[in-house]
């Protein structure tokens, strides 16, 4: 195999899909650095792992890459491009600055709109109809890099976190088909993202699931569909136990036109809550804990 020496990061079913592509294409990636699987986390997508042992591309996953011990280990790989597709941690400048084509990373949305961790979930959550993924230079900053392409799609009103990721999983393929010759030959064109427009968001936990009842009832539906399972779901507490909410109708007949406290249940089959600007049915619930005690009309979550 010849070309330029690929060192691709990576992780998520984009990173294997992304390195699918290029081993496909016969480009020499010469390591993948990817995470462990996390025991306690649902693997529900493929890994670049799948990919790479397939053609046999020695896979390595640190704790953290930033030691000596290891940036002198991809010093020693010689990469002339490095590529970062939903790898997880940070990557030093030290890092960085080794391959002389430049590091490029592949982000799950629009940028400069949801910089940062979870930018799929956070656009659902927050409504957004326009997804997509983002190519750039990576620099110090988090995907602050200037842009070398993005494509984005459409999501529905309804759609889950995951099906959004499955509409906008396609455009990282495409997107880094198109760019990868040039990125290779060192001719990628760069444009500078527009800072006045930056969003940027955090990584989720499972207790960021917490439904706040006084929120409208579209902001709580768009919760609930953007942690939905495969992600660890909304949630309330209730008489010593966790009810989770898996799922509502953000039109329900049996909740349309219905109000009271934020929180009050308004009926219990269904079960119908109140929220802050009228109420909302809930369609897929599952207790957790003990004891387990029937919701009664009028309670307040």
């Amino acid at each position: 195999m010849s070309g330029p020496r690929i060192v691709f990061f990576g992780y998520s079913e984009v990173g294997h899909d992304c390195l699918e592509l290029l081993l496909a294409r016969g480009d020499h990636v010469v390591a993948l650095i990817t995470h462990e699987d996390n025991p306690n986390e649902k693997i529900w997508f493929k890994t670049p792992a799948d990919a790479a042992r397939a053609k046999k591309i020695p896979i390595f996953t640190p704790a953290t890459v930033n030691t000596p011990e290891w940036i002198e280990r991809i010093a020693a790989l010689a990469p002339d491009l490095i590529l970062s597709v939903y790898y997880r941690n940070m990557i030093s400048t030290k890092i960085l600055e080794l391959p002389p084509l430049g590091a490029f990373n592949l982000h799950g949305s629009l940028l400069p709109k949801y910089r940062g961790r979870a930018p799929i979930n956070w656009a659902v959550l927050h409504g957004e109809t326009h997804l997509g993924m983002t190519l750039h230079r990576m620099v110090k900053k988090a995907d602050a890099g200037a842009v070398v392409a993005q494509e984005g799609v459409e999501i529905g009103p309804s759609d889950t976190a995951e099906q959004a990721f499955r509409k906008v999983l396609p455009c990282a393929r495409r997107v880094l088909a198109g760019a990868i010759d040039a990125l290779l030959a060192g001719t990628a064109v760069e444009t500078p993202q527009d800072e006045s427009k930056v969003t940027y968001f955090g990584g989720r936990t499972p207790e960021d699931g917490r439904i706040n009842w006084t929120r409208t009832s579209r902001e709580i539906f768009n919760l609930i569909r953007a942690v939905t399972d495969p992600y660890p779901g909304a949630f309330t507490d209730a008489n010593g136990a966790r009810l989770m909410l898996w799922w509502a109708e953000p039109d329900s007949p049996v909740a349309r036109g219905r109000s009271g406290w934020p929180g009050e249940v308004l009926s219990v089959s269904p079960l119908v809550v109140a929220t802050g600007d009228g109420a909302l049915e809930f369609t897929r619930t599952e207790w957790r804990g003990h004891p387990v005690s029937a919701l009664q009309i009028g309670q307040t979550l």
